[in-house]
């Protein structure tokens, strides 16, 4: 039997739900061309940071005020920084060679947590060819008199300011952070967003005990981390119309077939393939492929979000429902556990007793 495992994902129709997210590996033109040939339907290209637009708009301001010290009549010639291309092109040209080197839809990214450059650059990078356009909004709210509204206005006026800019579909990749995330996903969707990335892997920070600095610390995920975002894919999914895509976590096929039943329109990568290789793309849709043939699926739309919290037998298991069977349930086998260790492998070797 054929499967089909086409979805659409912002708009677009992709030829399979599993999507390259943001990485290093996707800012290449030749692993670009190996993920696609390994099946990837679609890749998110390695993100513009804000630091990076901020830090060239401040050369050129400083490259204006050294020559017009110079020259005075410098400051009629050169043009204002507002309407000089003064990004890195580097990151517009990354687009157009990926557009025209692989078939598979490009979507560009972009990093940070102020409007500043980020409505020109949205521009920018939709005319360099993207098909799309990811917002990952990496905010850590720290100022004890900013309220949580303030928060979320942040990320709404962005959204509602790069929307009005850029006609190609526009995702938000966001963290979990928010006191009510059904509430902010309506929220990001009215203010223009087509689809939101569950969820953005903030990275966390490391104290190093012989410089005592402190330091980012990026460790690859596992498939342990998918939880979250599959819940949180279920509970939205009934909600909301927007597409929905499953990030951090998504290491095997099982991985993605979990996500797919919760709701999600597609499971995004990067871990695994720093971890396999890009040939792990084909390893997983073919598990995908397998496993709904062997249960009867004829495509995966017809099994996305069959259990989601709306169709889910039980519906509890995504809230706190299940929360004290689930500690019960674990502490009834720590139990079975302790009965059947000898008492020898619970004590150490100085004969201490390590309960």
């Amino acid at each position: 039997m054929s499967v089909d495992l086409s979805t659409k994902y912002l708009g677009l129709t992709l030829r399979n739900p599993l999507v390259v997210s943001a990485c290093s590996l996707s800012g290449q033109v030749d692993m670009l061309r190996r993920l696609e040939d390994a099946g990837a339907a679609a890749a998110v290209l390695p993100s513009l940071f804000e630091e990076q637009i901020e830090h060239d708009q401040m050369a050129v301001h400083n490259f204006y005020e050294r020559t017009s010290q110079v020259f005075p009549e410098a400051l009629s010639f050169f043009p204002e920084v507002d309407e000089y291309n003064a990004g890195p092109d580097t990151y517009l040209d990354m687009i157009r060679d990926a557009k025209a080197h692989v078939s598979m839809p490009v979507i560009g990214s972009l990093n940070g947590v102020s409007t500043g450059g980020w409505v020109r650059y949205a521009k920018l990078i939709q005319d360099a060819g993207a098909d799309a356009l990811e917002l990952n909004i990496y905010f850590i709210a720290t100022d004890p008199s900013e309220t949580g509204e303030h928060v979320e206005k942040r990320y709404t006026d962005l959204v509602a300011e790069v929307r009005k800019s850029v006609t190609i579909p526009l995702a938000v990749k966001i963290g979990p952070f928010f006191s009510s995330i059904p509430n902010m996903a309506r929220k990001l969707a009215g203010s223009g967003a087509d689809g939101l990335v569950l969820f953005n892997r903030f990275l966390q920070p490391d104290i190093d005990l012989e410089t005592l600095n402190v330091n980012p610390k990026l460790v690859l995920s596992n498939s342990d981390e998918l939880r979250l975002p599959l819940r949180w894919i279920a509970i939205l999914r009934p909600q909301i119309l927007a597409s929905l895509a499953a990030t951090t976590g998504v290491h095997t096929s099982d991985d993605v077939l979990k996500l797919l039943m919760a709701g999600a329109d597609v499971a995004m990568t990067a871990s695994s393939l720093y971890k396999h290789g890009p040939l792990h793309i084909k390893r997983m849709l073919d598990g995908v492929h397998g496993w709904l043939e062997e249960h009867g699926y004829d495509s995966v739309s017809q099994m996305k979000g069959s259990l989601s919290r709306a169709n889910a037998p039980d519906p509890g298991a995504f809230e706190r429902a299940n929360y004290i069977k689930t500690l019960v349930d674990f502490s009834n086998s720590a139990r079975d556990l302790d009965r059947m260790l000898p008492a020898s492998s619970l004590s150490d070797e100085r004969g201490g007793n390590l309960r």
